[in-house]
């Protein structure tokens, strides 16, 4: 899901972090070509060995705490895709979807070797009271229920992920200002699930008409809504928080300029469907903690 607030989050607990790879920074300079030249996914296996060069054998139990928290939002998309492909006669769509399925089982993977080269024990599904993707807490019955039988309800959810997902890369980017290559790493990134957001609302406006476009359109703007309700263009209610938070996705001020107050081609002032839709607005770490548990999951410890 976001990988590159890893990083961040390791600073803050390890102020030696970069220290440890100084001797390295012209292998670190090279990821964002990396990244030009092969699939965006195999990216993290690239941080995957700046990890190891970084930490040896060992790490403390801070750092395996944040990839640890990492690895369980990876966890949570990567078997969402699993559970969605191996239904029997589910996703129509399989281009769409394996590839997605695809980047998240490489997150999992990487996450998963990054802790154990760091000395660490990298947790696992059956570390979980539950995973609930019918956002019922558990009780397999939420307001997603059939989410696994009703392939609408299906990229109602996987476009409901890929939504959070892109709010939760754009709110680590402020964290990684002082580091140039993860800024620039982590919006590469960024664009990428960007795109499998706009696929997905793409597929089920063109395919199976849903009321939505590829980006995110907010009818209603003004006051901060932070409930989400006037930001959540899907319809469904269960999910305006991830639409919602501190900074919503209504917003219509950007830099300190109000964006309907601005001539568009058409008129001397914008719309607020063309105004929210050119910009997307982050989520922090706790909002998008707040959305998964317990709705989504729970922890054992």
């Amino acid at each position: 899901m976001n990988l590159f607030s890893i990083v961040e989050e390791i600073e803050k607990i390890d102020p030696e972090f970069n220290d440890r790879i100084s001797p390295r920074r012209d292998a670190i300079k090279n990821i964002t070509s990396f990244g030009s030249k092969v699939a965006i996914a195999a990216v993290p296996f690239a941080l995957g060995n700046l990890f190891k060069k970084a930490y040896g054998q060992s790490a403390s139990a801070s750092v395996i705490s944040v990839l640890n928290f990492a690895l369980t939002l990876e966890i949570l998309e990567a078997t969402f895709y699993n559970d969605g492909m191996a239904a029997s006669g589910l996703v129509t769509d399989t281009s769409y979807i394996s590839q997605i399925q695809s980047d998240e089982n490489k997150h999992v993977t990487f996450l998963t070797s990054a802790i154990n080269a760091a000395g660490g024990t990298p947790v696992t599904a059956s570390d979980f009271v539950y995973l609930d993707y019918t956002g019922g807490a558990g009780s397999q019955a939420g307001p997603f229920t059939g989410v696994f039988t009703n392939y609408q309800t299906f990229l109602a959810v996987a476009e409901t992920f890929e939504d959070t997902g892109v709010r939760a890369y754009k709110g680590q980017a402020p964290n990684l200002l002082g580091n140039q290559t993860y800024l620039t790493a982590a919006l590469d990134i960024h664009a990428v699930e960007a795109r499998h957001a706009s696929a997905i609302r793409y597929l089920r406006m063109t395919k199976y008409g849903a009321t939505v476009l590829p980006w995110i359109t907010s009818a209603a703007s003004g006051s901060v809504d932070t409930s989400g309700a006037a930001s959540n263009d899907t319809g469904v209610a269960a999910v305006n928080a991830n639409y919602g938070g501190a900074t919503p996705e209504n917003t219509s001020v950007q830099g300190g300029v109000n964006i309907l107050n601005l001539p568009s081609a058409t008129s001397s002032t914008t719309t607020v469907a063309a105004a929210t839709a050119a910009f997307d607005e982050p989520l922090t770490m706790s909002e998008v903690l707040a959305i998964l548990v317990p709705a989504f999951t729970k922890p054992k410890s």
